[in-house]
This record gives C-alpha cells, sequence and structure tokens, in this order.
C-alpha cells in the first residue's frame, strides 16, 4: 500500500539544489563586490566564499559578466517586490523611492556593492555600463512621470520643470547614499528625500 505521501521527482529537487547554489553563489558575489569592487573581486574568491569549486562555479555562471547581471538582477527584483506601490498614484510612485532610501538604510552592504559598481561603469567597456545607463534612464523617466502627472492635478508649484526636478531627485538620492557610507550617523537619506520633494509640492488645502 501506498505511504500517502507524494513523492517529489528527482528532477524536482536537482533544480531546486541547483537554484539554492545559484542564490548561494549571488549572495558571496555581493560580498565580495562590496568589499573590493567588481573589477577587484576574484572569482575563486567568490567560489571559496560560496563553498563551491572555482570549477563548480564556472557550470552556474560561465562569465564574470554573467555573474554581475545575476547580482544586479537580484537587487532590482528585491527593491521592486518588497517596495514596489501596491496601487499606483503619482504620489505613490514617488514615495516608493523614498521608502527604498529608507530601506536602503538597513543594507548598507547592497548600499555600498551599488555605489561601487556606480563609480566603475561610468567606463564605457565595463560589464555594468549599459545597466546602468538603463537604470538611471528608466528612474528619471518613473519620477518624470510622476512629477509631470502631479503638476497636471495642480499639486506641483508654479515654475517647477519636472524633467529637472526628476533629474535632480535622481542625483540627490545617489549622492546621499556616498554621504550615508562614510557618516550614516549624520545623513537620514529618506528624510532629505522627503525634504526635497516637499520644496515643490504644493501646500494641501486647508
Amino acid at each position: 500500500m501506498s505511504d500517502g505521501g507524494a513523492k517529489v521527482p528527482a528532477s524536482s529537487h536537482g533544480y531546486a539544489k541547483g537554484r539554492a547554489r545559484r542564490e548561494q553563489i549571488v549572495t558571496a558575489a555581493v560580498e565580495v563586490y562590496a568589499d573590493v569592487g567588481y573589477h577587484g573581486a576574484s572569482l575563486r574568491e567568490i567560489a571559496k566564499r560560496a563553498g563551491i569549486s572555482h570549477v563548480g562555479l564556472h557550470y552556474y555562471f560561465p562569465s564574470r559578466e554573467a555573474l554581475l547581471a545575476a547580482v544586479l538582477e537580484r537587487r532590482d527584483e528585491e527593491d521592486t517586490a518588497q517596495l514596489g506601490p501596491k496601487v499606483y498614484s503619482p504620489k505613490a510612485a514617488v514615495q516608493h523611492l523614498v521608502d527604498l532610501a529608507d530601506h536602503n538604510a538597513r543594507h548598507p552592504g547592497m548600499v555600498e556593492l551599488y555605489v561601487r559598481l556606480a563609480a566603475e561603469a561610468f567606463a564605457e567597456d565595463h560589464p555594468a555600463h549599459q545597466y546602468f545607463r538603463e537604470h538611471y534612464r528608466t528612474t528619471r523617466e518613473y519620477v518624470h512621470h510622476a512629477l509631470r502627472e502631479l503638476a497636471e492635478q495642480g499639486a506641483l508649484r508654479d515654475g517647477v520643470d519636472s524633467r529637472v526636478a526628476a533629474a535632480g531627485f535622481v542625483a540627490l538620492m545617489d549622492g546621499l547614499q556616498v554621504q550615508w557610507l562614510t557618516s550614516p550617523d549624520a545623513v537620514d537619506m529618506a528624510g532629505v528625500l522627503r525634504s526635497y520633494v516637499e520644496q515643490f509640492l504644493k501646500e494641501p488645502s486647508a
């Protein structure tokens, strides 16, 4: 007779094990990139921290670029899953980025990784160069779209250029991360961003 327990196919076990190992390698890569940057990172050191052989690492990530892409994809997926607005509105869209700054203040390792990679990736031959070009473009457009909608609703102060304000917001967000890494007790990233937004929003009507 059957014991009533459904057996999990061996292929499912293998898939789950492989996925867990990939996540383990990505976590190790995040740590190493944060310590020494992308160019200073050794795949052998990443493999060592992940508890896997160098050959084993190449089985899951055949190139340095593939591993870097996985690290950046994880960051974006985690940010969207945890903090993306459930119901869209222009105010919720801007608040999402303020919440993201607050979230980042509790995850210094990822902030340091982002700052290091962004500084390195200005060079066109850097593997993350295109990622950051697209990241900054889409973030500016995201903020610009939200501010333009607020302007259409009559919520922005007169004379505020939504595209300029959006670029300023993104620049402030990244610059605050550098300051915060240097002096975390002296810089409130979310608070400064919130104050910036309030400067170009009209006062709530009485």
